[in-house]
């Protein structure tokens, strides 16, 4: 809070969705084990910090996030002392570990759920709990999977919020016993040297006791009551107060449907960060959950200057353009055909030389892109199943194929299939089955291959990681925007706070071969370039010149 420089702002975090990382015992799914078995890989790859998605006990209704106990870990990845293993592993090569922590909801096979439904005490109020007809809901609410966001418990005869699956019950954060127990449960595993969290739907954990209808025309319907809710920040504040602002850790808080303003409060409350999505709903339609429209440069733009400029002078950003929950960068922002490698580097490019906490998301670093599914039997998502069934009941749509594109572009399994590690079978990743198919370019984008080319993706994120980790500018420099309109070129500079030079940033968004132009008032003596995605051109000056593909371009300047 308020420090100028931090370990967290200098880090480069690797996230990785363990049941598609690596598996070490043939069962098709990702472990521990197969996590240490690549320490060295992440090693090599420079990363700094490793965010591990839940690997908690679980029913794995959806990927973890329905924690059942939040001090064991599933028997799928392999037991605590697999995760003390793998802490140590990763400590003794200076790269941390931050847990991803879900607070908000557990699965409703958690112990204090069961004996909420009970009512038993002082478990009663553990849980958002309403009587009234089992045939009318409390309030119109609607959850973010789709459907009701309240389901009918026969043996408590009463109605329980669940703001995602109807497996995941919402905690009640108003009761402080609950409250007692999370901060014990954060303390736990800040002792056994967590270095940090990044905390699930962080914004959701406060709701309006009165639980008043929503706007029947907002998505999803209650959100008003619910996203950044009335004793929010009270609660992030005392979570900070009571733990977190004794370790020195990182945290980051997902927060849904904030804007610049709202983000500053979770700043003040204690977080060091928070993931922010107003730069990932420029392609989104507002007709459902599957639509998707065409998106243009100034719309990035504007997204990413905003947060520039208004959250990074007070406080930090974090940087991403992807996770377990969005599609491939390069099949969203990118060139997944004839430019893949070169859009893959230029999308790079961009999240590495913004001032903020660059987040790669597993097989980024490889240019992996969206896979292929044939039918909706090859999902495993259960967002995805549960809004598809949804389409079809409704009448909206009468066949999968009707939507089937929308649904490949948009299912959170694009991200999820496992890193193909070799071009052997099923990628090298498992000796068994995978539990989700494997992306169908795997003999063409796969670690073994990139490792040995030195123009690959894999390798020019290496050298990324090296120019950040050895230019001050490009983690504290302040961010100046160049050409405000230009379609295709977005450009900026990276000016410094302790006199070292300045650094240019050029980035061509598109296919076509647009000419650059220097502002006048941007003046340099000398100028060196630092890295880019293609070959150097030969140019005696970079007041103006043209750009190829999807080229990325980052000149220093003094």
């Amino acid at each position: 809070m308020g420090r100028d420089s931090a370990w967290w702002k200098e880090a480069v975090v690797y996230q990785i969705y363990p049941r598609s990382f690596y598996n070490s015992d043939a069962d098709g799914i990702g472990d521990l084990r197969g996590i240490r078995e690549k320490v060295d890989y992440l090693d090599e790859l420079g990363v700094d910090v490793v965010w591990l998605n839940p690997v908690y006990d679980s029913p794995l209704v959806d990927g973890g996030y329905d924690v059942r106990e939040y001090r064991s870990i599933h028997p799928d990845y392999g037991a605590m002392d697999d995760w003390e293993a793998l802490r140590d592993e990763l400590h003794e090569r200076g790269i941390r570990l931050i847990m991803d922590m879900v607070t908000n909801h557990t699965s409703d096979e958690h112990e204090w759920f069961r004996k909420s439904r009970r009512g038993e005490d002082p478990y009663r109020k553990y849980y958002w709990w309403a009587g009234g007809d089992p045939d009318s809901p409390p309030n119109n609410w609607e959850s973010f999977f789709g459907g009701p966001a309240w389901s009918y418990d026969e043996r408590r005869e009463a109605w329980y919020l669940h703001l995602f699956d109807q497996k995941q019950p919402d905690l009640n954060w108003r009761n402080p016993a609950v409250r007692e127990d999370i901060f014990e449960m954060l303390r736990w595993w800040l002792e056994k040297d967590c270095d940090g969290f990044r905390f699930d739907v962080i914004n959701l954990i406060s709701k309006p006791s009165a639980l008043p209808d929503g706007d029947p025309d907002s998505t999803p319907r209650g959100r008003e009551y619910f996203i950044d809710g009335p004793r929010v920040h009270e609660y992030v504040r005392e979570m900070y107060d009571r733990v977190l602002s004794e370790y020195d850790i990182m945290t980051v808080g997902e927060t849904s449907h904030i804007t610049v303003e709202e983000a500053r409060r979770f700043y003040e409350d204690g977080l060091d960060m928070v993931f922010t999505f107003q730069h990932l709903h420029i392609d989104r339609g507002d007709t459902g959950p599957w639509d998707f429209d065409d998106w243009d440069l100034d719309e990035l733009r504007d997204a990413t200057a905003a947060w520039q400029r208004g959250v990074s002078e007070q406080s930090w950003n974090s940087l991403f353009l992807g996770n377990h929950d969005q599609p491939r960068m390069v099949s969203r922002f990118g060139d997944e055909g004839r430019y893949r490698v070169e859009s893959a580097k230029m999308l790079a490019t961009y999240l590495f030389t913004l001032r903020g906490t660059p987040f790669v998301y597993q097989g980024d670093e490889l240019g992996m892109t969206n896979p292929t599914f044939e039918r909706l039997d090859e999902y495993r998502d259960e967002e995805t199943i549960q809004q598809v069934m949804l389409a079809l009941r409704s009448g909206g749509v009468s066949t999968f194929d009707q939507i089937r594109e929308a649904v490949d572009f948009w299912s959170r399994d694009n991200a999820r299939t496992p890193i193909p590690w070799s071009d052997e079978r099923n990628a090298g990743f498992t000796d068994g089955e995978p539990w989700i198919k494997v992306c169908e370019n795997y003999p063409e984008v796969n670690v073994e291959r990139e490792r040995d080319d030195e123009d690959s993706v894999l390798q020019y994120y290496r050298r990324l990681i090296d120019l950040r980790h050895s230019t001050p500018v490009m983690v504290y420099g302040r961010y100046a925007q160049l050409l405000d309109d230009h379609p295709e070129i977005y450009a900026y500079l990276r000016t410094p706070t302790d006199g070292s030079r300045s650094l240019l940033v050029v980035l061509n968004f598109f296919d076509g071969e647009p000419t650059f132009r220097l502002p006048n008032d941007v003046s340099y003596d000398r100028w060196e370039k630092l890295i880019g995605n293609y070959e150097s051109a030969s140019r005696d000056s970079i007041r103006e010149f043209d750009l190829r593909p999807y080229e990325a371009l980052v000149y220093a300047l003094e």
